[in-house]
């Protein structure tokens, strides 16, 4: 690992108030995410990859909700962002990766070995389907799963009453932001605060919606497996 990424990971860590033991699980995260032929992200380049995976996963960090949160799950987690560094960063905490890919879900459980991440759990499985987490979570967490409505209805069913939901999103969209309130409303959800974050140099309307559970949410959701893409609750 070249000086300029490990100063940039040091730099990180810092920030966050991370020990040394947490900054090389984030190297090993980093190492395996850059040169693992397995691993599913378009980004391979390490001196992005630390500020597209690792910067951009800890800006949650900056929520007290998060960083108090002791039972946090990641929909659609993909390549494991920004669950595993979140789960690094958040020891005392339970982090529950959910994937529909079998192939991503191999590849999170042998970063979360390699890396002696010990507080994860990956769920292989649609997160429709997984009635085991329905009502466990204070937080759910999302990253560039789907549109927002729909991000929602998959959240809503797995918090506890007062969790939240963290979801990652690019420039702000006055129209689709209508949609995802109007949509929360029917979930028992509430537009808490949507934060413009800088996780690294040069990042432009990167920003963090984070909704409220307010109210139950109805007992027809979750819909079956497909329903929330195929049929929005907001047109």
């Amino acid at each position: 690992m070249s000086a300029d990424i490990s100063s940039r990971i040091q730099e990180l860590c810092d920030l966050r108030v991370l020990t040394w033991a947490q900054r090389l699980q984030l190297e090993k995260i980093l190492v395996m995410l850059t040169e693992d032929p397995r691993a599913p992200t378009s980004v391979r380049d390490p001196g992005l990859a630390v500020d597209v995976h690792l910067a951009d996963s800890l800006e949650a960090l900056d929520l007290e909700i998060v960083r108090k949160g002791t039972t946090i799950v990641d929909i659609g987690a993909g390549a494991g962002l920004p669950g595993l560094p979140l789960a690094v960063s958040l020891p005392l905490s339970k982090v529950t990766l959910v994937e529909s890919q079998v192939r991503k879900c191999a590849f999170m459980e042998s970063v979360s070995v390699a890396a002696n991440i010990g507080n994860v759990e990956v769920v292989c499985g649609r997160v429709e389907e997984w009635s085991e987490g329905i009502g466990m979570y204070e937080v759910v967490l999302a990253r560039a799963v789907a549109a927002q409505p729909v991000v929602l209805e998959y959240a809503a069913p797995l918090l506890q009453l007062g969790g939240a939901l963290v979801d990652w999103r690019g420039r702000r969209d006055p129209g689709e932001e209508r949609k995802a309130v109007a949509a929360a409303e029917l979930l028992g959800l509430r537009v808490e605060s949507i934060q413009r974050v800088k996780p690294y140099e040069g990042v432009r309307d990167h920003h963090l919606h984070v909704y409220t559970k307010v109210d139950e949410t109805p007992a027809r959701f979750p819909r079956r497996a497909g329903m929330a893409r195929k049929k929005p609750l907001i047109a």
